[in-house]
């Protein structure tokens, strides 16, 4: 077989990437009418899912021609044609094994089809769904996931903070000494280092929290500060207080597994700079747990969405405890009634421009890609934008732990001056919440 490829693309591919079809090189792209037809029953609604649909339909209808059903459309140099495929008959292997005729049934009749009519290319499916995809392998037809927007290495998720051994005690004591940082080329350091990474530094008599600043392209010491009540328990928590504090970080991604405390310290890093930013911005995307919908209820838009955001008041609550009756209590209250700290759901984002704003987006792991380019394209001057979640703990049915919009937004930033990430792997929530994390 030549080099070329036909897919032929699952429904749920285009609800994940509207702009899919640019990512197939110079192979042939099929689309069954079925999936169309699917397409049709999202197009209502206000949900990143119905946008995609609709997108997707306007860039079919800028490329339609008469050959889209019969000689394909052209897609542009260096690029395959784009087929819609009808076949008319149920194809009668397919029907021994699955006499359904359901819409996944149905598109594994056009693979069958397209297979068939081009015995000498490949003709692979592309699909999310795992279930399809050992249905069209148990048929002997070949089938991928949707790769493009995957993270490839996601060990940075789950490995406890950088340790550096050996490093000369009094370059640690000078490094203790000086606020400023010590130049980075002081430091015979064997590893690379990212850009506003954090990591431990060890000598045979002394140990330091350190950061790599690559503003001034120097190693600044990390100290163990307290914002608005809340004091790092470790060395990844106050490590993840370094990003969130520094203003010249725009954009910082928090990873850890349940009772890290990444919502926790998002919020109080925002709470001890509110008088740096006009507005804080509490967010989080509305997804049940095992996608049961609370059905109706009562009130206007805030009560609506209020048991969605109880994590995120739950965490407010923690602070509220912690500050008691001080200055912070009084200014934390006084945010609250005059709208500067606003906890809302994600989908109110879309569309706005945020300026000054030090915006927190919650559980991100639920996140596509292509979401989470929506919102941080959303921030003006002087805004910072924080997006906290655990990959492991992923509620969307067609995303994992390399194809959400958390890992993907850390992968492709990462090395850039104004992003920091900061993993959280021990749990500080309670005794019983990190013994659940670990066996479970």
């Amino acid at each position: 077989m030549g080099t070329k490829k036909n897919f032929i693309l699952d429904t749920n591919v285009i609800l994940h990437d509207y702009k899919c079809l640019d990512n197939f090189e110079e192979n042939d792209i099929y689309i069954p009418f079925i999936v169309l037809e699917e397409l049709d029953k999202f197009k209502k609604g206000n949900e990143q899912i119905n946008f995609n649909a609709r997108a997707f339909v306007r860039e079919l209808d800028d490329i339609t021609e008469n050959g889209l059903f019969e000689g394909g459309a052209d897609l542009g140099i260096g690029r395959g044609k784009l087929y819609i495929k009808n076949m008319s008959d149920y194809n009668k292997e397919i029907e021994k094994s699955f006499p359904d005729k359901k819409p996944d049934n149905r598109i594994l009749s056009v693979v069958l089809g397209v297979a068939t009519e081009n015995p000498d290319v490949k003709s692979i499916l592309v699909t999310k769904d795992i279930n399809l995809r050992m249905k069209a392998r148990s048929l002997g037809l070949l089938v991928e996931d949707y790769i493009t927007d995957k993270v490839v290495n996601i060990d940075a998720f789950s490995e406890e903070e950088l340790e550096i051994e050996g490093v000369d005690a009094d370059l640690i004591d000078k490094l203790y000494n000086t606020p400023n940082g010590i130049d980075i080329d002081e430091f015979a350091f064997d590893v690379h280092l990212e850009p506003n990474q954090c990591f431990v530094l060890k000598s045979h008599r002394n140990t330091i929290l350190a950061r790599y600043n690559p503003f001034i392209l120097k190693v600044v010491k990390v100290d163990k500060k307290s914002n608005f009540g809340i004091t790092p328990r470790n060395a990844e928590q106050a490590f993840a207080f370094e990003v969130l504090n520094d203003p010249q970080i725009k954009l910082v991604g928090l990873t850890g597994k349940a009772g890290t405390g990444k919502t926790l310290l998002a919020l109080a890093s925002a709470l001890s700079q509110h008088n740096e930013y006009s507005q804080i911005l509490l967010a989080r995307p509305i997804v049940s747990l095992s996608n049961k919908d609370l059905g109706f209820l009562p009130g206007d838009e805030k009560a609506k969405i209020g048991p969605y955001m109880q994590p995120l008041f739950d965490n407010l609550n923690v602070i509220k405890t912690q500050i008691g009756s001080s200055k912070d209590a009084s200014a934390l209250e006084e945010m609250q009634k005059s709208g500067k700290l606003e906890i809302e759901a994600l989908a109110y984002i879309r569309g706005r421009s945020l300026t000054n704003t030090y915006v927190i987006v919650d559980e991100a792991q639920n996140l596509t890609p292509h979401e989470i380019k929506t919102i941080i394209t959303r921030a003006g001057e002087d805004t910072k934008m924080v997006f906290t979640g655990d990959i492991q703990q992923i509620d969307s049915p067609y995303l994992d732990a390399q194809s959400n919009g958390l890992s993907y937004m850390i992968d492709k930033m990462k090395g850039e001056k104004i992003f920091g990430h900061a993993n959280l792997v021990k749990g500080e929530r309670s005794e019983l919440s990190e013994l659940a994390s670990d066996l479970l």
